[in-house]
């Protein structure tokens, strides 16, 4: 909360929103790609190629392979946000600025130097959230002792929001050493650096107890964010005709 204040006695709104764009448009495409493919390999894998799979596995190698795709779309916007937000003065104003200063001085792969770490971030949260959101929501259907086409499409969507919460709680502790990473990498990264020699020398200064900084508030926004995720995501299904996520 002191940092949230001091940015904006010191810089407004305009400083808490700064990086929203290169935000906005990443996590867009990055959640339009991991929400479809999910619902495509958790099909395929389950119904085609494993039919007599666990589900629990079912679940985790469809997250996986979908993030695995979406992240390709997110980390160009990713490295954007992260200079924009991490550099002082700012490594640029805009999305298309930044955009252009980045391929302009790195080409097309400095869009991509935080790929592998995205990858090592993203990957096991999005496992970590589709799972625990099955099962979750599988688990408060067996508690309420109905099954789920039992209660209405708002009551559906109710569990939905709340499996969403609980997963989100899970995604924030598991991926966070990396997603200090990522932004430190794209921040930080020396010029001809390899990735794993930049690691070493990023995490020799800021030590294990670094990797956890900010977890409070991450818990916080992740638990938030996915739950209104889960709830939207639903509830457009819905208007579709067609069921919730999970508790089958």
């Amino acid at each position: 909360m002191s940092a949230w204040r001091t940015i904006a006695s010191k810089e407004g709104l305009r400083g808490i929103f700064f990086g929203w764009s290169p935000t906005f448009v990443g996590y867009g495409l990055q959640g339009a790609g991991k929400y479809g493919f999910y619902e495509v390999f958790k099909y395929f894998y389950g119904e085609k190629m494993f039919p007599n799979m666990n589900k629990t596995v079912v679940y985790l190698g469809a997250s996986a392979s979908a993030e695995f795709l979406a992240d390709i779309a997110l980390c160009p916007l990713e490295a954007v946000k992260v200079r924009m937000q991490t550099t002082l003065p700012p490594y640029a104003h805009s999305l298309r600025g930044g955009w252009s200063k980045i391929v302009t001085k790195e080409g097309y792969g400095g869009l991509y130097k935080g790929l592998y770490p995205l990858w090592a971030r993203q990957i096991p949260y999005t496992m970590v959230k589709f799972a625990t959101f099955e099962k979750t929501v599988e688990y408060i259907y067996k508690t309420l002792g109905k099954p789920k086409e039992a209660y209405s499409t708002l009551q559906q969507t109710g569990v939905s929001f709340l499996g969403g919460y609980i997963a989100g709680i899970g995604c924030a502790v598991i991926s966070h050493p990396a997603d200090v990473m990522v932004s430190k990498l794209n921040a930080d990264r020396q010029p001809g650096e390899s990735a794993g020699k930049a690691m070493s020398r990023i995490y020799g200064n800021i030590g294990f107890k670094g990797l956890w900084n900010g977890l409070p508030v991450r818990i916080v926004m992740i638990g938030s964010l996915t739950a209104f995720q889960w709830l939207i995501y639903d509830s457009f299904k819905v208007s579709l005709g067609l069921p919730t996520t999970g508790g089958h």
